[in-house]
């Protein structure tokens, strides 16, 4: 059975906020087994085509009080903002559209924000009590509005307990969207979508953060096979003459692939792959430290600590404790 998503429309939406989640959510099918996935519906006052804040006219498939009565599986928000004659941007909170998206909460399994989608979800007392984020350029308004809100805008999603999700600035919402299909349906799914997309499997490390897999495409069979051998045996032994071996090629050759390929050395891919495959499991699991060094080949937590400081200067438990997407439960870890 497909999971019902309701993205609620009102006039003068961000456009992207609205059609860049089906697009991620509508790959899903293909890429499972089963071939289940979501049923996204738009949601407005009326059935009257909407006005976007680029001029583009969106068709609603129901209207509020049509979808009230269905059980909703995720409740999307998206934003939009106004700006002054002096330049100075205003999230859009209409008071219709705020009781509206309070009402529908309280059927949602799930209740998730796009970019300024937040101040919405503020203004109907969802975000009491919780971390949330939200465009850059709007932070310290949400904050200003809503005390009782923890704002931090360096993350691209946060996942908060009661299953309420807040994604960062426009674009940010493909993330948020992807983040939201390996809840549902694991990483590995995600990830196929991401490819089939043409996009970075991004991860809330903040709002430049990029995918180690899918950081550069290479033309080259070759380096394409050796990046799939890595990420296949991520805890295994990966040194430079087992990866010429595996390659038939010899080191120095081995070495050149990659600097003509991805521009990087085997023993600097190697490790960024197993810190962005560490800091996955820090954000989404309650895994050791021990067990986070092992399950990403790094043999030793010390080993660990220091990739993660030349690669995020910070500590991984410094890193969980920023970027938890899991709700936190308590852990004996200590670095």
């Amino acid at each position: 059975m497909n999971r019902l998503i309701v993205i609620v429309l009102f006039e003068g939406v961000d456009l992207l906020d609205v059609t860049g989640p089906p697009e991620v959510f509508s790959l899903v099918p293909r890429e499972t087994a089963g071939g289940v996935g979501y049923e996204v519906v738009l949601a407005a006052e009326t059935r009257d085509p909407v006005t976007t804040a680029a001029g583009v006219r969106i068709l609603p498939d129901v209207t509020f009080h049509e979808v009230a009565g269905r059980a909703i599986d995720t409740l999307l928000v998206p934003g939009s903002v106004e700006v002054d004659g002096e330049g100075r941007i205003h999230p859009v909170t209409d008071p219709g559209t705020v009781a509206r998206v309070k009402a529908l909460a309280t059927r949602s399994r799930r209740v998730t924000s796009v970019c300024v989608g937040a101040h919405i979800l503020a203004a109907a007392g969802l975000l009491d009590g919780k971390r949330a984020t939200t465009h850059w350029s709007t932070a310290r308004r949400l904050a200003a509005d809503h005390p009782a809100v923890r704002v931090d805008a360096d993350p691209i999603f946060i996942r908060e307990e009661g299953e309420v999700w807040t994604g960062a600035g426009i674009s940010a919402c493909l993330d948020l969207s992807l983040a939201l299909v390996a809840e549902d349906f694991g990483e590995q799914v995600a990830l196929r979508v991401a490819r089939q997309l043409v996009m970075y499997l991004k991860r809330p490390g903040g709002q430049s953060q990029f995918s180690v897999p899918l950081e550069r495409v290479s033309t080259t069979r070759r380096i394409e096979d050796l990046r799939h051998h890595i990420l296949n045996n991520i805890d295994g032994r990966l040194t430079v003459p087992d990866l010429a071996a595996y390659a038939h090629v010899s080191d120095r050759q081995l070495t050149r692939i990659f600097k003509t390929e991805l521009g990087t050395t085997p023993h600097a891919y190697i490790e960024a792959a197993r810190v962005e495959l560490a800091g996955n499991l820090l954000e989404t699991t309650d895994h050791t430290l021990e067990r986070v060094a092992s399950a990403c080949g790094f043999g030793t937590v010390d080993t660990l600590i220091r990739a993660f400081r030349r690669r995020h200067a910070t500590t991984p438990s410094e890193y969980r404790a920023r970027f938890r997407t899991a709700p936190t439960r308590v852990t004996s870890e200590t670095a």
